[in-house]
């Protein structure tokens, strides 16, 4: 876990590692109740003690349980769970909205802290998001534009859409004066 102590006695959650117990289940960007848990530096029961106690908070929308199905076909994004294991209790999915109602029930320093760096990354992430969405439509925008006209603008927007979209299935021409490093 790359938990760190700044000067200042405040804890630092690397983006790595929060970036890493993100998962995408039924189309959402979800959190394990065993990963925020280990986060919040809290047992799984206590994390879920307090979820049960306080259930009115977490609707459908911010919480859900994972079917055996889900767990099976999510092992590759899952870890610590490995094939031919036994799952004893479905584990908990928690949304964006359900990390921000935790910080409700969990008061501990070093919770609030985790909980504040966990919501800052889910805001870069909307954000960057949005910032890849608007450029995919204006360089769709330009290629409508040009279309076939000038093959090397053509070009350019390909290899553009390639870095953006991570797509290595059609890999873009190389153009001169520029080299695409992985």
């Amino acid at each position: 876990m790359t938990l760190k102590e700044n000067n200042m006695s405040d804890l630092i959650i690397s983006k790595n590692l929060i970036e890493s117990k993100v998962l995408f289940i039924r189309n959402e960007r979800v959190i394990l109740a065993n990963d925020l848990a280990s986060l919040y530096g809290v047992t799984v029961k206590r994390l879920n003690e307090q979820v049960k106690r306080n259930i009115e908070r977490f609707p459908g929308d911010f919480m859900f349980q994972l079917s055996k199905e889900e767990i099976e076909s999510s092992r590759s994004q899952i870890a610590t769970l490995r094939r031919g294991a036994n799952v004893k209790y479905l584990p908990y999915a928690f949304t964006e909205q359900g990390v921000a109602m935790l910080s409700s029930v969990l008061n501990s320093p070093k919770a609030i802290k985790t909980n504040i760096a966990i919501m800052r990354f889910f805001v870069l992430t909307r954000k960057m998001s949005f910032s890849y969405e608007i450029l995919d439509k204006r360089l769709s925008a330009l290629e409508k534009k040009y279309g076939r006209q000038d093959e090397k603008i053509e070009d350019v927007l390909q290899t553009i859409k390639y870095l953006i979209r991570g797509n290595t299935n059609n890999k873009p021409k190389v153009i001169k004066g520029f080299e695409i490093k992985k």
